[in-house]
């Protein structure tokens, strides 16, 4: 595969650096969490769930991209944790909508707030002064890709 030619050679290095860097520090954010007792998957779900609550599991597997069953057992398995709960459609009782518990809602803040934590000590640690204000000011910039 080819490079488009009308696309500079530094927006390709950016692209790729930036995809690297990202991928990295996801993956490093989401271990900080120390949700050793939750799957990935089941963490992600209770995050969806923490910003739209009474979807059903078939527009959680949608979102997540993966088959309606997988979702309904990681979907039950939280329920039998206590963090999540099934409820009746009030316009479709055919339909059950899922929701954060209390509990489910907060080891959503516990993670979040751990995450956040951990990420602000490695800038504090890691970075100086000056790095933190282009951290900041670069964070504008993707900030700005991301909008239509």
């Amino acid at each position: 595969m080819s490079e488009n030619p009308s696309l500079s050679p530094s927006a390709f290095q950016a692209s790729r650096e930036v995809r690297a860097v990202i991928s990295r520090l996801r993956r490093r954010i989401l271990n900080a969490s120390e949700t050793e007792d939750l799957t990935l998957s089941q963490a992600t779900v209770l995050a969806r769930l923490s910003d739209k609550a009474g979807v059903t599991a078939s527009e959680l597997a949608a979102t997540e991209g993966v088959r309606h069953q997988s979702m309904t057992a990681t979907v039950a398995s939280l329920a039998a944790r206590g963090l999540v709960e099934r409820s009746p459609d009030p316009d479709d009782g055919r339909r059950l909508l899922i929701a954060l518990t209390a509990e489910g809602q907060r080891r959503v803040a516990e993670g979040r707030q751990a995450r956040t934590e951990w990420l602000a000590g490695q800038l504090q640690d890691k970075c100086t002064e000056e790095e933190r204000r282009a951290v900041i000011a670069t964070m504008a910039v993707l900030e700005r890709l991301t909008r239509d």
